[in-house]
């Protein structure tokens, strides 16, 4: 486990004391578990944005190939 010091803005400060003292949970704890479900969110936001990317790349091809199909199956 790494050991961290952070800056925080004294409202987010203020808010994380409340909740973590009304759910009886440990500063700590609920840090990581906020980083938890950023770093997934954001994990999912670089995908899409790749995904996007790459579908741009193939789209020209996929029509092609497509197109080809379309022409074996009319054919008969």
């Amino acid at each position: 486990m790494k050991t961290l010091s952070l800056k925080l803005d004294d409202s987010i400060f203020e808010e994380t004391e409340e909740i973590t003292t009304k759910m009886k949970l440990a500063r700590n704890r609920y840090i990581n578990e906020a980083l938890k479900v950023f770093n997934l969110y954001n994990k999912r936001k670089l995908l899409k944005n790749q995904l996007e990317i790459e579908s741009k790349m193939v789209r020209r091809d996929s029509m092609e190939i497509l197109e080809e199909f379309e022409k074996l199956i009319y054919e008969d």
